[in-house]
This record gives structure tokens, C-alpha cells and sequence, in this order.
């Protein structure tokens, strides 16, 4: 798998999630919701200001700090893929990569720059680069979430030990593609660590060996 697969692949994924959140932003008002296949798919549009599945750090000096770190951590990204291509590791670990940088640029794009390209989308249905001006500053925009898999809605048994009884969602959390991107390259990667670095593992392993064969002779 060569670089510019890698690029291939972030900015995919980067058209796919910026072209739905463009597309919720313009046409949806906040908490309205489709639903595509009931019971267990809907489109549902909240923005959160935090992190992934609408986490919350540090209010707005953490938000400005969690973009910078967004940034950095794009930035740091794109060398650190070109690293792990030169070093041909498995195209399973460089897919995965790809994902997870897609989607920490995908969600940086939203707090970045759509403060100022979009208003407001508590009242009415934002419009893309008002007259007036955007909701927000650079650095302040809020992340555009719209899928929700509500697979389970109803209450517990009551025999279940502490939440027996109670009224529960499964899958409660809403998220977007860049969310998704993320989710599914970290888990692949911890399914399959051994496969993916196995090729790079070996030869230090073998190295030891030689060097404790070569020491009790």
C-alpha cells in the first residue's frame, strides 16, 4: 500500500462526512428526526461541543484546547502514516490508520470552521455563510452528529441487578461518519493486532534469540 492510498482513503471519507453534515446543517432544524428503518435506524441532528458520541471536556477553554489538540494530532498523523508505509506494515494496520485520521480531521473541520460558516441552528435551520456572520469564532464551531441506532427502547426486568426496571436505550449515543471512521479503525486494530504487526514483531524477536543463543555459547 503506497501514501497516496492513505490520502486516497482520509479524503473519501472526509467528502462523505463533510457532505452529510452539510447537508443536515441546511436542512434539518436541531433535534428533528427521520426515520429511516423503524425501530432501529434514525437520522437524528444534535451538535455537541466536546468529543466523540457527544462527550464534553473542559467547556470553552477545553474546547478551544481539544481542537488544538485535533489539530496537532491530524498533523502528527499524516507523518506518522508516511512512517508506517515506508516501514510496509500490513495494509490491514494502514487502512485503520487511514480511518482514524479521516475521522480526527473530519470532526476538526466541524470545530474549526463551522462557527463561521454556518448560523445558528437552535431556532431555525442554519443557512451556509450568512450575511451576518457565523454562530461562532474560529476554533469554536460545535460538532454535527446525526446517526442514531436506538437497536433496543424500552424498561429493563426487574430482576436485573441495578437497573432492573428502569427505561433504557441501547444504542443510545449519536454520532456522525467521522465518529464511525474512528470506532472501526481502533477496534479492527486491537482485533487484529497480532496479524497487523506480527512482520515487524519477528524480527526483534529473532534478533533476542541470536543474542541469548550467542551469549550462553
Amino acid at each position: 500500500m503506497k501514501y497516496r492510498h492513505v490520502i486516497f482513503i482520509v479524503i473519501l471519507i472526509l467528502i462523505i462526512d463533510q457532505a452529510l453534515k452539510f447537508w443536515i446543517k441546511t436542512h434539518l432544524y436541531m433535534q428533528q428526526e427521520i426515520v429511516i428503518f423503524p425501530n432501529w435506524f434514525r437520522i437524528h441532528f444534535i451538535e455537541n461541543e466536546g468529543m466523540a458520541y457527544g462527550l464534553k471536556f473542559g467547556g470553552d477553554f477545553g474546547k478551544i484546547l481539544l481542537t488544538l489538540f485535533r489539530l496537532a494530532a491530524v498533523v502528527i498523523g499524516f507523518w506518522y502514516m508516511k512512517k508506517l508505509v515506508q516501514q510496509k506494515f500490513h495494509t490491514g494496520l494502514l487502512i485503520c490508520g487511514s480511518l482514524i485520521l479521516a475521522g480526527a480531521a473530519g470532526n476538526l473541520i466541524d470545530s474549526m470552521f463551522y462557527g463561521l460558516i454556518f448560523s445558528d441552528s437552535a431556532y431555525d435551520i442554519a443557512r451556509f455563510l450568512p450575511k451576518e456572520g457565523g454562530y461562532g469564532p474560529f476554533l469554536h464551531g460545535k460538532v454535527v452528529d446525526m446517526l442514531y441506532f436506538p437497536i433496543y427502547e424500552g424498561y429493563l426486568p426487574k430482576w436485573i441487578p441495578f437497573k432492573g426496571g428502569d427505561y433504557f436505550i441501547f444504542f443510545r449515543p449519536v454520532f456522525n461518519i467521522a465518529d464511525a471512521a474512528i470506532s472501526t479503525g481502533v477496534i479492527t486494530i486491537l482485533l487484529f493486532q497480532k496479524r497487523f504487526f506480527s512482520k515487524h514483531l519477528e524480527p526483534r524477536s529473532t534478533q533476542n534469540k541470536a543474542i541469548v543463543n550467542g551469549a550462553v555459547e
